[in-house]
């Protein structure tokens, strides 16, 4: 098939030509050519944009921290009430995304969830400053974590179908994208705070960018029949209009429940619990290990945490050609290595130089095992929005359950010691890493 065909996935299929246009790439991933090059770009490049306003939205609330604390006159343990309500948020979103990705399909999905992300920024500015109330910013961050959470799973699972008419690795760019989209959110959010700038007008301008720029990023998403997980829930006629998969919501929510049966989704999910945790914990905890346990400034606290993002960003940049070069298995188990020497520098090192070496190292070795995570677990399409959304509450509670799991911890050893824990469970990542072998791979194998 000529990449200038107009031929539809339905067409394609149907008409039984799929299997003659399929073909193998470089990687070993199994791709078939369904659309012109210049709309695979265009939808490539829409999940990019996508993916850069999660991260400028999230960058939006946290470079304003400060600000709406003391606005609303709270302690940070108020405070850490508050991130609860959004945490609570995100899961819910995490678990509505497939059966909302599959009744309302990517284009919708995506625009829905970024504008809910908005509105959660509006509600945000409003309880910060207009009139300030903390239950109005709960509201607003219930909301927000709702629509970062939904449209997380959504743009992973058109970002891995994407990927596989494509035919090479982008999800690892893609997340170097919210990278990117949170770097530019602080500095806005910099400048914003040296101009007193109050966090309503703040807040509504961003809600209005990101909304309107979503709408129009998701006009180049093709729309897709049959959605999501519906293709293997019907037959015949019913599976041919998708009414199958949309018509009980019931089946739909226990059939993505079900994708916890598939032990390679298991395995994957201890990959990305790895390397997530190892991720947060930098996050969280990294300028602290700097300045309380090697008892350096503040100032070279800060610049450990700009070597670390610095190389995560530059892992998921050239991560792509990497693992279409040598496979998923071969990079992840290189990565953890990576992050196993990395940590265990930065933990025991005593120059400063060397316990930097070590951050970045650290930061290359677990930057591509959330982004790669999600594309193995989008390898089934016909279950990839339930599997996706499966993988990614294991990320995400990663995200919120490490941090405080490793404070606690240090409390009694240390926050240098505490981070051996992260050792152990990159370690876990680097063996279980073979899960996330590609399909045409794992044939080849077999």
């Amino acid at each position: 098939m000529s990449e200038h065909s107009n031929t539809t996935p339905e067409t394609a299929t149907s008409g039984g030509t799929a299997a003659s246009d399929a073909s193998t790439n470089a990687s070993g991933r199994l791709t078939t050519t369904l659309r012109p090059r210049r709309e695979l770009v265009a939808w490539r490049n829409a999940i990019f944009v996508i993916f850069a306003l999660s991260g400028l939205s999230i960058a939006t609330w946290v470079a304003r921290l400060p600000a709406i604390r003391d606005s609303l006159g709270i302690s940070t343990g108020e405070i850490g009430l508050l991130i609860l309500g959004m945490s609570i948020g995100s899961i819910v979103g995490l678990i509505a995304a497939p059966p909302v990705l599959g009744r309302l399909g990517p284009r919708r999905g995506m625009a829905t969830s970024l504008s809910i992300v908005a509105a959660g920024l509006v509600f945000i500015g409003i309880g910060s400053s207009l009139v300030p109330m903390a239950g109005i910013v709960l509201i607003g961050l219930i909301l927000f974590g709702f629509g970062n959470g939904s449209v997380d799973v959504m743009m992973n699972v058109e970002g891995a179908a994407a990927e596989h008419e494509l035919g090479k690795t982008v999800l690892p760019l893609m997340h170097a994208c919210f990278s990117f989209g949170t770097v530019i959110g602080a500095g806005i959010g910099a400048v914003a705070a040296s101009l007193a700038l109050p966090v309503f007008i703040h807040a509504i301008v961003m809600a209005a960018v990101i909304a309107g720029t979503a709408v129009v990023a998701v006009r180049y998403v093709p729309i897709r029949e049959p959605l999501a997980d519906e293709a293997h829930e019907g037959s015949g006629a019913d599976a041919g209009s998708g009414s199958a998969g949309r018509g009980n919501w019931r089946q739909r929510l226990l059939s993505g429940l079900s994708v916890w049966a598939d032990v390679r989704l298991v395995f994957i999910g201890v990959i990305m619990l790895g390397m997530a945790f190892a991720e947060g914990s930098a996050n969280d905890w990294l300028t602290i290990a700097v300045v309380d346990g090697h008892l350096q400034t503040q100032a070279v606290g800060a610049l450990v945490f700009g070597a670390f993002v610095s190389a995560m960003t530059i892992g998921r940049v050239v991560g792509g050609p990497l693992i279409d070069r040598f496979g998923r298995v071969i990079v992840l188990q290189v990565s953890a290595g990576a992050a196993v020497v990395g940590l265990s520098t930065f933990i025991l090192a005593e120059p400063t130089w060397l316990m930097i070496a070590g951050a970045v190292l650290w930061g290359l070795g677990c930057s591509l095992g959330f982004p790669v995570g999600m594309s193995a677990a989008a390898d089934d399409p016909r279950r990839a929005a339930a599997r996706v959304s499966a993988v990614a509450m294991i990320g995400y509670c990663a995200f919120l359950v490490g941090p405080p799991a490793i404070g606690l911890l240090a409390d009694h050893v240390g926050i240098l010691n505490a981070l051996f824990v992260v050792l152990v469970l990159i370690v876990l990542a680097g063996l279980a890493s073979p899960a996330a072998r590609e399909a045409s791979r794992r044939v080849a194998t077999a």
